[in-house]
């Protein structure tokens, strides 16, 4: 007869507790930030309030998502784990939570109401405005990209990768890392339809004394309105330089071919540089063409071309090598975007309607903004590149406990000194940004 082994026991037994007791203690953060900024009382101001007086406030929908965003959620189901934070919940004036349906059925109801979207960017710029006020700053660049979100919607139209999705568009002030404009886009619209008029939005949205000097794009944005746009002189006089990647159609390569063979430069590695003048039929001036050139790897059967070619237009007047360099440091919208996608969970939509889901977004960018906001207000400067993944981390996810004593309110966390003094000195700047 064999002997048995006795089973291996676990170590511990997990069992529940009713002490109120917080999981994320650190999404007070954004919560007070959100308070100094107002944005409550913004938020039920501009959207469209409740059919009945029995409904939510327009404010129960939108800082639940945004917390939500903030803590790590993507889908609308994750706000049960906001709803389960009752001591938190206490503590940010959230006491009353509506479901996640109740949620999806406000987002479609928004998208369709004439005041919801408009509102939400009235919401948006609130935040941007308030920021940009505290900057020192005068003048800044625009960089405009739009970017893919692939889903398995129904309504959803297939990009130009042959793919279901939305292609929103997308605005940015990259000197503070602010979205300044979106517009959100069925997959099938072409990236360069209305950039003009997101360029003139974004001008509108400046606060008073500050103004966009220099506009950056690809070649979605290489069209004669948009160069004529940034040839007229704006309320302070001024015109906005540019540097738009040129299209390489028929007229820009018979001006790249027209170009002495001596004016080619080394640049740098296999690359060539040489500029020359060119104009579109539309454009009201001239602009300088910055063309770099390098010898293809591979020749091709039917194009006996031996070299590849990038082109920059541009009414900058530096050396054209600074000018590539200037315009190659637009490659930094990618990593906005990359935390816009996968750190706030934009690369998901909630909602089967086009509306609904162009609402979800612009809350995601207001999400994105506000943690701007905390980075630039708020914490310290060695925080500036933080990204959202590590603020979690660092600071969301800390155990606390609510304690009522004495006709006081207090936050205990569970955490180095440190971290609790660097939290104690976030909420006191907050408290500063919104009272002075």
């Amino acid at each position: 007869m064999k002997k048995k082994l006795p089973k291996p026991r676990p170590r511990f037994e997990i069992v529940g507790t009713d002490e109120p007791l917080i999981a994320r203690g650190g999404l007070i953060l954004p919560y007070e930030m959100a308070r100094a900024l107002q944005l409550p009382r913004v938020i039920d101001e501009a959207l469209p309030p409740a059919g009945s007086g029995h409904g939510y406030a327009p404010s129960r929908f939108v800082m639940p998502l945004i917390l939500m965003l903030h803590g790590g959620g993507k889908k609308l189901e994750d706000l049960r784990e906001l709803k389960g934070e009752i001591s938190l919940r206490d503590i940010m004036d959230m006491k009353v939570m509506p479901a996640s349906c109740t949620v999806a059925d406000w987002l479609r109801r928004t998208g369709r109401h004439v005041r919801g979207l408009p509102g939400l960017d009235k919401v948006n710029n609130h935040v941007v405005k308030k920021i940009l006020k505290k900057d020192l700053r005068t003048e800044y660049t625009l960089d405009h990209d739009a970017t893919i979100i692939e889903v398995e919607k129904a309504a959803a139209q297939y990009t130009y990768k042959k793919e279901k999705g939305y292609q929103p568009l997308v605005g940015f002030l990259p000197e503070l890392g602010l979205i300044l404009d979106d517009e959100f886009r069925d997959g099938n619209v072409p990236a360069g339809f209305g950039i003009l008029e997101s360029m003139k939005r974004c001008d509108q949205k400046m606060p008073v004394g500050k103004r966009i000097a220099y506009f950056r794009s690809d070649s979605a944005a290489y069209q004669a309105e948009v160069m004529n746009y940034c040839f007229l002189e704006d309320k302070y006089g001024r015109k906005k330089l540019f540097t738009i990647t040129a299209d390489k159609d028929a007229a820009v390569m018979k001006a790249i071919k027209a170009i002495p063979a001596k004016e080619w430069q080394y640049y740098k590695d296999d690359r060539q540089i040489a500029e020359t003048i060119h104009t579109m039929g539309k454009t009201t001036e001239a602009f300088r063409l910055v063309v770099q050139r390098w010898p293809k790897l591979q020749a091709e059967l039917f194009d006996l071309e031996p070299y590849c070619y990038h082109a920059i237009a541009t009414n900058r007047e530096e050396k054209a090598e600074e000018v590539v360099i200037l315009h190659n440091q637009r490659g930094e919208v990618e990593n906005i975007f990359k935390e816009l996608k996968h750190g706030f969970g934009m690369d998901w939509m909630p909602c089967g309607e086009t509306c609904a889901n162009a609402v979800f977004f612009r809350i995601g960018v207001i999400a994105y903004n506000l943690f701007q906001a905390m980075k630039l207000l708020s914490l310290p400067v060695w925080w500036r590149t933080a990204t959202i993944a590590t603020v979690r981390w660092r600071l969301y996810q800390i155990a606390a406990r609510l304690v009522y004593h004495a006709h006081r309110v207090l936050l205990k966390l569970s955490a180095p000194t440190d971290k609790i003094n660097l939290l104690q000195q976030v909420c006191e700047k907050c408290f500063q940004v919104g009272y002075g």
